[in-house]
């Protein structure tokens, strides 16, 4: 029988729906991120993969703390391989071994670009946090005049109609906090939170984000959260609500996608 939607689900169901959807991402088998030796697969973005991976894309890494994945493109396959295959997993996601790859992949154009590191929450310590000040579960109706430079991690006008849930502070009528998320993927919705400046250190990010993360739950989704992880403050948020590291990811794309970024 079918649960009910709105059933709070185990750790054990949130990480086998992130390997499964990260499978669909890279075109491999949810097993795969289960084994203790590294696995290399073709490069297939299928369209259940999550929106905002966009090709062009030479080689996309991902590790759930067993192995390391690693999806690539025919071309790139024999220097993805001995990569791999030469250094410890967690050690491809770093330096100075990231420096192999690159300089192996320069000559065909191609260049180390996305690095991040990937949350997912623990049910037994998710709550939803306090807050001193008045918080508001938003819908996309209320998104339409928030699509500005102060709320742009919470969420994306490029992409508006992905954004499907809020959670808001309040100070008055004031709007000094938003946590939002966008339905990245058909079972899990990713959060991104802004606080302004002048609020900040006071608790507020924890208290939208995790009580956002608990709405998403409700609504039968899987919340997820996205940082590098030097970004020590955006971490220290996701830790608090209670959300744990879960997996990596790493992207190599043309050099010219990289140096314009870079400009």
């Amino acid at each position: 029988m079918k649960k009910p939607e709105d059933e709070i689900v185990t750790n054990e169901e949130i990480l086998r729906i992130a390997m499964e959807q990260s499978a669909e991402d890279i075109n491999c088998k949810p097993e795969d991120f289960l084994q203790s030796r590294p696995v290399v697969v073709r490069l297939e973005m299928g369209p259940k993969a999550k929106k905002f991976y966009k090709e062009p894309v030479a080689c996309h890494l991902i590790s759930y703390g067993s192995n390391i994945v690693a999806s690539t493109k025919d071309e790139y396959r024999n220097i993805v391989t001995e990569y791999v295959n030469k250094f410890e997993f967690y050690r491809c996601f770093e330096t100075p071994n990231l420096y192999w790859l690159n300089e192996r992949l320069a000559p065909k154009g191609q260049k180390i670009c996305f690095m991040a590191e990937y949350y997912l929450p623990d049910v037994n310590r998710l709550r939803p946090l306090p807050c001193e000040y008045e918080t508001r579960v938003l819908e996309p109706r209320d998104f339409a005049d928030l699509y500005k430079p102060e709320w742009s991690n919470a969420l994306c006008e490029e992409r508006k109609h992905l954004d499907v849930l809020g959670v808001g502070a309040y100070v008055g009528d004031k709007l000094v906090g938003l946590a939002g998320c966008s339905a990245d993927c058909e079972r899990m919705w990713q959060i991104g939170v802004d606080v302004l400046p002048e609020y900040r250190k006071r608790g507020i990010a924890a208290a939208i984000t995790s009580r956002l993360a608990v709405e998403i739950l409700k609504r039968g989704k899987v919340p997820f959260y996205c940082s590098a992880w030097s970004n020590i403050r955006s971490v220290r948020t996701a830790v608090k609500c209670g959300f744990i590291p879960a997996w990596v990811e790493m992207t190599v794309k043309p050099r010219e996608i990289v140096d314009e970024m870079n400009k």
